[in-house]
């Protein structure tokens, strides 16, 4: 059996905000709850589980997306006023074309660095 990422946990100070904004954003099914997480599924079994946190530390999660879907969350972006960045850094608005893809990064409600790719790193030769 091959190894799998099956969950890992996301600091937040609101686990249901935070759990919404990301499956509104990437257009995932709601969360549900698991004891006291608040739970996203967003791949073949692999969970997103909100905690409770007063403080979260930021963590940087990224997420490969075919390209046509990467036009519609970005206009989900677009719509609820998220800045979008071509670097992980904040420097550059946009989107990157990394690889032959193209990426994108934006915070979540709790600081979270977010990133949608189209491409893997080094997938461009």
């Amino acid at each position: 059996m091959p190894i799998e990422l099956n969950h890992t946990i996301v600091e937040s100070r609101d686990p249901d905000a935070g759990a919404a904004f990301l499956t509104e954003v990437l257009g995932l099914p709601a969360a549900t709850h698991y004891g006291p997480f608040t739970v996203v599924e967003v791949a073949h079994g692999t969970n997103l589980d909100h905690m409770h946190v007063e403080d979260p530390h930021p963590q940087h999660y990224a997420f490969l997306v075919p390209d046509d879907e990467f036009d519609v969350i970005t206009e989900r972006l677009r719509a609820r006023g998220v800045p979008t960045f071509a670097d992980p850094g904040r420097r550059r608005p946009g989107q990157n074309t990394n690889d032959g893809g193209r990426g994108t990064y934006f915070d979540s409600p709790d600081g979270h660095v977010l990133e949608i790719l189209t491409r893997p790193y080094g997938s461009g030769g």
